[in-house]
């Protein structure tokens, strides 16, 4: 697992920015976070089960976010507006 998470290995790799998953989202650039929960809960709901419920999405969302911007959803180097 990367360190500072409990995701699975292979849920990292799929959605990580070279990943198949992560090239979907677009990590830093504009709406990557909603993309994640989005694709991410399309492939669950593909997969025959139910959509993970908003707390839930989000917070996977956030871990991946970090994981792959090295920063919060929305605070990104590439995100940032130059607004504080």
């Amino acid at each position: 697992m990367a360190e500072g998470t409990q995701l699975p290995p292979q849920l990292i790799r799929y959605w990580s920015s070279t990943g198949e998953g992560g090239q979907a989202i677009r990590w830093g650039a504009p709406g990557d976070f909603q993309r994640c929960r989005t694709l991410v809960n399309e492939a669950i709901v593909k997969g025959g089960r139910k959509p993970l419920s908003d707390p839930v999405i989000s917070g996977l969302c956030a871990s991946l976010h970090k994981l792959n911007t090295g920063a919060s959803p929305g605070h990104a180097a590439t995100e940032q507006t130059g607004k504080h």
